[in-house]
């Protein structure tokens, strides 16, 4: 069983979700897994104490949340020891495009730039359009960006780009991937 934290920013409640989703595979696998909001996270949080990281953002505007980027930035030497992964949530992503991934390929390219890490596992998630609880403006852009993708929108006019399935494999494949460099580090110790 190893201890795995993930570590995420969200502008809407996506990534929460998709963090939270990402948890409870942890814990299906018997693992001790906590999530937790960068802009909660206590000064005395040590991440010495658990075996892997996990961080995800979500991005607006072409980027994602500063408080994660500078999160990374401050925490990067305790980050490259573990185990790690970073996950991003995007409508980029969700668009089932070229342009879409190339997109989002740019968003995360600009991280690793930001932040100089180079995480060890990397997943694309596809976020959601809750244009019902935005204002006119937001609204109208985001309309204006996405006109000539195609997505199925709920009875408030709501998108839900993230596929489900997609988190479910990346949170198994991380999982597996932790457990075997816990191992080795078990046995070379």
């Amino acid at each position: 069983m190893a201890t795995i934290i993930t570590v995420f920013g969200t502008g809407e409640g996506q990534t929460a979700k998709i963090a939270d989703s990402i948890t409870a595979e942890f814990r299906a696998r018997g693992h001790e897994a906590t999530t937790v909001n960068v802009i909660d996270i206590d000064s005395e949080l040590n991440l010495d104490e658990f075996d892997a990281v996990l961080v995800g953002a979500s991005v607006h505007y072409g980027r994602q949340q500063k408080s994660v980027r500078r999160w990374v930035k401050t925490n990067r030497d305790v980050l490259v020891r573990k185990p790690n992964g970073f996950f991003q949530v995007s409508g980029a992503s969700g668009a089932k495009n070229e342009e879409g991934l190339a997109e989002a390929t740019g968003y995360l390219d600009k991280f690793i730039d930001d932040t100089n890490w180079q995480p060890d596992r990397i997943a694309l998630f596809g976020g959601a359009l809750r244009f019902s609880e935005y204002g006119f403006l937001k609204r109208a852009l985001l309309k204006f960006i996405v006109r000539n993708q195609e997505f199925e929108m709920d009875e408030a006019g709501d998108a839900e780009l993230t596929d489900w399935e997609s988190v479910a494999s990346f949170a198994g494949e991380f999982a597996v991937f932790v457990e075997e460099r816990i191992g080795e580090a078990v046995e070379a110790a």
